[in-house]
């Protein structure tokens, strides 16, 4: 396996302990009082860090793919598979915290089950399907908006400890900004996924 093809499994590897930081364990009645408090405390810095890692593992694993030609199929079904679930992952468990609407994760979603489902129509006739330059464009806008989103408490808290704003108002302007990032990437996303639909229609086309 070659450097980038490790570089997405290491993205896929990485996303269970995003989502162990992420959320407090409730199993049943049970419940770790005081790592369920360090969760609360500190976990969604520790996950926003390691999604981070994980999304700038992205940008390197193309980049290196292409500069030492070392772009594999394998690779072309890695780079997206590890995408969709980090991005998704975490979306889900946003939904989870109450931060997001879970309209917002429905129809990312959807749009990759499209994307997937044309994939295996291609590659049923031997076609591998690499992403596309707006489908990169839209993975960057979707990782900017949730790495904003899970540092939200933290940059909340820099921002009341250094004004003298009421904490209320604070934290509507930085879920605001929040908000509008969120948006912008579900556009993006509806956007390439009209895109890769376009031009691959003919794969939806039955042959006799």
């Amino acid at each position: 396996m070659n450097l980038p093809n490790k570089l997405s499994l290491m993205r896929i590897i990485l996303v269970p302990f995003i989502l162990l930081f992420m959320i407090p364990i409730h199993i049943g009645s049970f419940e770790p009082s005081g790592w369920n408090e360090f969760i609360c405390e500190y976990g969604m810095i520790i996950a926003a860090v390691l999604f981070v890692i994980a999304s700038v593992t992205d940008l390197f694993d193309g980049k290196i793919a292409r500069k030492y030609n070392l772009i594999t199929n394998l690779g072309k079904f890695l780079d997206p598979l590890a995408d969709k679930m980090l991005v998704i992952c975490i979306l889900i468990a946003l939904v989870d915290l109450g931060r997001i609407s879970s309209i917002w994760v429905c129809i990312i979603i959807v749009r990759e089950f499209a994307v997937s489902g044309i994939r295996m129509l291609a590659s049923a006739k031997g076609v591998v399907i690499a992403a596309k330059m707006i489908g990169k464009i839209k993975t960057v806008t979707q990782m900017v908006a949730i790495s904003y989103l899970m540092f939200e408490t933290l940059l909340i808290k820099i921002i009341d400890a250094a004004s003298s704003c009421d904490l209320a108002d604070i934290t509507e302007g930085v879920q605001v900004v929040g908000n509008v990032l969120l948006i912008i990437s579900v556009i993006m996303t509806i956007i390439s996924g009209v895109d890769y639909l376009l031009k691959n229609k003919d794969f939806l086309k039955e042959t006799k």
